[in-house]
């Protein structure tokens, strides 16, 4: 499988709106429905790739632990589904379903928020501050697929930790790893 980083998007960048359909409720979900937040994590996931596989059930527990400290999140999957149909929102929903996802399932079928997010690969994830100012883009630890080594979140977690308590988060982030984003041609 081949492997790609994070473009690193740069700290400070405000949130790039979008509006998009939830594949779980069928309702649009815009950048304006987490206003309130203490923090957003927008993830970009697809169904297919072993990296998210390999994380999504201890994703879904994260998710929801810091969901109770008012921090939404929301995932977003860009792939072309004409080139890998196992990411249409259908499946997208079943994906959701299995690994009982708490939080929003976007699909962007056109692939400009991926564009705007600067996203490259599955997983890649984003923190944003109160501000919708960018804080965090990275890893969510340093587990792989076929890696032993434990999945915990604790690089997502730290910068959430620290968001969460006011406190400086370290600007020493280590890129994310995964699928690349299966654009259209």
């Amino acid at each position: 499988m081949a492997v790609t980083p994070s473009n690193m998007l740069p700290l400070g960048t405000k949130a790039p709106e979008f509006e998009l359909p939830d594949v779980n409720t069928g309702e649009r979900v815009s950048l304006n429905s987490f206003e309130g937040s203490t923090g957003l994590v927008v993830m970009f996931i697809c169904n297919h790739c072993p990296f998210v596989v390999h994380l999504a059930e201890e994703l879904s527990e994260f998710a929801r632990s810091y969901q109770a400290e008012n921090v939404a999140f929301v995932a977003i999957s860009s792939n072309d589904v004409g080139t890998h149909p196992e990411d249409a929102p259908d499946k997208m929903k079943e994906f959701s379903d299995r690994y009982d996802f708490d939080f929003p399932y976007l699909y962007d079928e056109t692939q400009e928020v991926a564009k705007a997010y600067d996203a490259a690969c599955t997983p890649d994830f984003y923190l944003f501050n109160e501000k919708l100012e960018l804080v965090y883009r990275g890893c969510f630890d340093n587990s792989r697929p076929q890696s032993d080594i434990p999945i915990t979140g604790n690089q997502l977690g730290m910068a959430i930790e620290a968001l969460i308590n006011s406190e400086p988060i370290s600007e020493d982030q280590k890129p994310s790893v995964g699928c690349n984003i299966k654009w259209r041609s």
